[in-house]
């Protein structure tokens, strides 16, 4: 069972400022980080995998960044003024992907890079979407991926996944936002690890 873990902030103090307009200068920003799911029954009978690589994922240039994406619509993008990511958006993925996937016995090594020349599986994805769409007095988190894992000895493709999660925030300020973005991100990698495991021949049931 994945649960969520509660968000920790590199940096406590929240302005409350959720201000949707553009950046004038560099103002101080509070830096946060988003948690994987706490991970409470990762024992699932043993290495089935050896090495599990999660390469980088990509995305389109305005995610490649750690400054944290609102859409007041669908053509416009904008950042928050007085918050970012620790990392940028794919690098935030790929390491909650490596810390969740990397906890469980089923795989001897998860990292982002091989042990040796090449590894065993490799996790190959592409962001969607990782922003708020202002809905309202509030806003609607959206995350999606796409995903396949690929078998590296001979480029062949063991499964291929959508994913996606969607949470609520009350309103657009800063306090409301991030939460709301640690839950859609729990989630999203929960989704994902629960469709590695079953793409290797996990029954998730049986880990306690």
């Amino acid at each position: 069972m994945i649960r969520s873990a509660l968000l920790v902030p590199l940096i406590l103090s929240l302005s409350g400022c959720g201000a949707l307009k553009a950046l004038e200068g560099e103002p101080n920003r509070d830096v946060f980080e988003l948690r994987a799911p706490t991970v409470t029954a990762n024992r699932c009978g043993g290495t089935r995998v050896q090495d599990l690589v999660i390469e980088l994922p990509k995305t389109r240039g305005t995610l490649d960044t750690e400054r944290i994406m609102i859409r007041p619509s669908v053509l416009q993008t904008q950042y928050l003024p007085d918050a970012i990511w620790g990392d940028p958006v794919p690098a935030t993925l790929q390491r909650l992907l490596v810390e969740t996937l990397g906890s469980y016995d089923t795989f001897a090594h998860v990292g982002r890079a091989p042990l040796g020349i090449s590894g065993d599986l490799a996790m190959i994805s592409e962001i969607g979407e990782f922003n708020a769409q202002t809905s309202g007095e509030g806003a609607v988190i959206r995350l999606s991926v796409d995903a396949q894992l690929v078998r590296e000895m001979d480029a062949t493709i063991v499964g291929r996944g959508r994913f996606s999660a969607t949470t609520q925030a009350p309103s657009t300020r800063t306090a409301d936002l991030i939460p709301a973005f640690d839950a859609a991100a729990q989630e999203l990698v929960a989704e994902m690890t629960a469709w590695t495991l079953g793409r290797v021949g996990v029954n998730t049931g049986s880990c306690r």
